[in-house]
């Protein structure tokens, strides 16, 4: 009887280390996804657009085929490539995470440039793909043009998400990540979902409605989803040039060039104390983040003519090719 006790006893203390261990992936994993907001704005933000044209029965499938590919970049290619870096070429990630937060400030500075009438961003150049009647063969080239765009995005993701995690063996590392991977994905397109049927929703509410205020809620929400995707495509862009910026000046800080993080850190310990202590810790925040945005924006405007003029079209030609 002892015996079986003492049994129970060891069982009952490895349930509560592996409990323990789960709530530590579980924590690094939210905090490390949290470093990559930016990204995942955007791409909650720039999915929708793949789903122009499909009849509303074909946008969840779309979405979920969509899904998958995401899960698969996450975890079959760059999980394993962020855990080789991780382990054995370490110092390769501050480099790779300045390179994706480079690309983060392009393409937030590209999309205020192409707002403003400055250049054609992504819309026109030569030899694009003429655009494909047949619903089968349309469905099938938007989702691998979405899964291709999120390939990009997730690599920043998980990029960001590997450089916050604590330094730990490599099963907790690779467990973060891979929860990272999955958090990240179901609530971006979760939330893509939710937002490509809201205005189905609102149709159904407005003209099924069994009370008035249910079919005035469903108008409300079809009137306000054009200007909700515009404010989301807005703060997704916000995110990326802040995010962008951040990781230039603390890569940059890393490297032994503090000058500008110092500059931008006495900057907003100076607004935050000319406000009442209540509200000084958010006022530094949003003053550092607002002049980290701006040093992306500034940052990536210089890049529009590097990107669109060499990178931009070797990339194409390169996939043009390759899909021929």
């Amino acid at each position: 009887m002892s015996g079986l006790l003492a049994l129970v006893d060891d069982v009952a203390a490895i349930a509560k280390v592996a409990a323990a261990s789960v709530d530590d992936v579980i924590g690094q994993a939210a905090k490390a996804g949290s470093k990559a907001a930016g990204a995942v704005i955007d791409d909650a933000a720039v999915t929708p657009k793949y789903l122009h044209g499909f009849k509303a029965e074909r946008e969840l499938p779309v979405i979920w085929r969509i899904t998958k590919g995401s899960l698969r970049n996450k975890l079959v290619y760059l999980l394993p490539v962020g855990l080789l870096l991780a382990n054995f070429a370490p110092w390769a990630i501050s480099p790779l995470l300045m390179l994706g937060g480079a690309y983060l400030c392009f393409e937030g500075a590209e999309k205020v440039a192409h707002a403003l009438g400055w250049g054609h961003g992504h819309e026109d150049y030569p030899d694009k793909e003429k655009v494909i009647e047949d619903p089968a063969h349309l469905e099938e080239q938007k989702a691998a043009g979405a899964i291709k765009t999120d390939f990009i995005l997730s690599a920043e993701i998980m990029t960001i998400a590997l450089s916050a995690i604590p330094e730990s063996n490599f099963w907790m590392e690779a467990a973060t990540l891979a929860a990272v991977a999955v958090m990240i994905t179901v609530a971006v397109y979760g939330a893509v979902a939710l937002i490509v049927k809201m205005d189905d929703l609102g149709l159904v509410m407005a003209n099924k409605g069994r009370f008035a205020l249910t079919r005035t809620l469903g108008r409300g929400l079809v009137r306000a989803m054009p200007g909700f995707l515009k404010l989301l495509t807005i703060v997704g862009t916000a995110a990326m040039l802040w995010v962008g910026g951040s990781i230039i000046i603390h890569g940059l800080e890393q490297m032994g060039f503090a000058g500008p993080y110092n500059w931008i850190h006495d900057i907003a310990v100076t607004v935050g104390h000319a406000v009442p202590a209540q509200i000084e810790g958010a006022v530094e925040w949003t003053t550092t983040a607002a002049i980290d945005g701006v040093f992306g924006l500034a940052l990536g405007l210089l890049l529009i003519p590097v990107g669109e003029k060499i990178i931009t079209p070797i990339w194409r030609k390169v996939f043009h090719k390759a899909a021929v």
